[in-house]
């Protein structure tokens, strides 16, 4: 959440000013992106995250530094193609999963579904990173020159024609529905909220400290939410049916907002840690224990052990499941 400050300063900053909002206009924010995060997951796809590798996500943050695009374009980005990805699979695919038009004998599984969209899949790719930085109100805009000219830098020889035609159809797939909120957003707004309820924090140092672990979660998603479902499951050899249940936390904005912040403030403020979960339990409705457990999950991937010890502590909770695998 920013300040309403003049846009030729922020253009240049580094990152929002906290503290310029009125409590209002948090409090209608926080209940709609809430809403957003709680829909969003009561409607998720099987496929949910399966573009969301860490070598597509590594190439989509690569493109944003080089056309030097803000921080939220990026994760803008991975959503759009994530979204649009996912929609278009199930354009291809029947009730079923088998690909449409394929008769008996044909290959009619996953493998050949991305057969078929591998070829486009760069333009794609490129185009919502295009579609992304025309969101953003006062950083640059990715033109149709400059996305040609990186193309036709990887051998592809797409026009301007066809460039426009691949933006369209990531429109139309997503029904003109682009303007998704991020991860970033999530964070932001609870760093806000911290802000008004008191708890004083270094609020520049922690948000870009946040935008690196964000980035860090991204770039490491399956390790860090592998480690958190054995966590939760106590179990290294999770089953089947605990991996697709997992899937609405691998996806859940919130916890990975609430999630980072922690880890950022475990980081560079330890002695508010605990007040700062207090805080966001109550903001969230995320439980402590589920907040320990992320933040712990990342922080092993930081330091990159095989064995720690997992500290628990007193947070308060029954079990990490009251959050991450809620029990029938």
């Amino acid at each position: 959440m920013g300040s309403q400050a003049p846009l030729e300063r922020r253009s240049r900053d580094s990152g929002p000013v906290f503290s310029g909002v009125a409590p209002e206009i948090i409090e209608d924010t926080l209940i709609h992106l809430a809403t957003e995060n709680e829909q969003y997951l009561s409607e998720l796809p099987e496929q949910a995250g399966y573009f969301k590798e860490t070598r597509i996500v590594e190439f989509i943050f690569l493109l944003s530094e080089k056309w030097h695009l803000d921080q939220s374009t990026r994760y803008q980005a991975v959503e759009l193609l994530e979204r649009f990805m996912i929609k278009q699979v199930e354009q291809m695919c029947d009730g079923r999963g088998n690909v449409k038009g394929c008769d008996q004998g044909q290959r009619s599984s996953w493998s050949s579904v991305r057969d078929q969209i591998v070829n486009t899949f760069v333009l794609r790719l490129v185009s919502c990173v295009q579609l992304a930085s025309k969101l953003s109100l006062h950083y640059s805009r990715v033109t149709s020159d400059t996305a040609l000219k990186f193309l036709q830098s990887l051998k592809y020889s797409y026009t301007k024609q066809e460039l426009l035609e691949s933006e369209l159809a990531v429109l139309n797939t997503l029904h003109f529905h682009i303007n998704v909120s991020t991860p970033l957003a999530y964070v932001e707004l609870l760093l806000e909220v911290l802000g008004y309820n008191g708890c004083l924090l270094p609020a520049k140092p922690l948000h870009q400290l946040c935008v690196q672990l964000l980035d860090f979660c991204y770039l490491t998603r399956e390790t860090i939410y592998d480690t958190l479902l054995k966590i939760a499951i106590e179990n290294s050899t999770p089953s089947k049916l605990q991996i697709a249940k997992f899937l609405t936390v691998k996806e859940d904005f919130m916890l990975l907002a609430v999630g980072v912040i922690s880890t950022g403030v475990f980081i560079l403020s330890p002695g508010h840690w605990e007040q700062v979960v207090e805080h966001l339990n109550c903001i969230t409705g995320i439980s402590p224990q589920s907040i320990l457990e992320f933040s712990y999950a990342v922080v092993r991937r930081i330091v990159g052990s095989t064995t720690p010890e997992q500290h628990r502590g007193n947070c308060g909770t029954k079990s990490p499941e009251d959050r991450i695998l809620p029990q029938k």
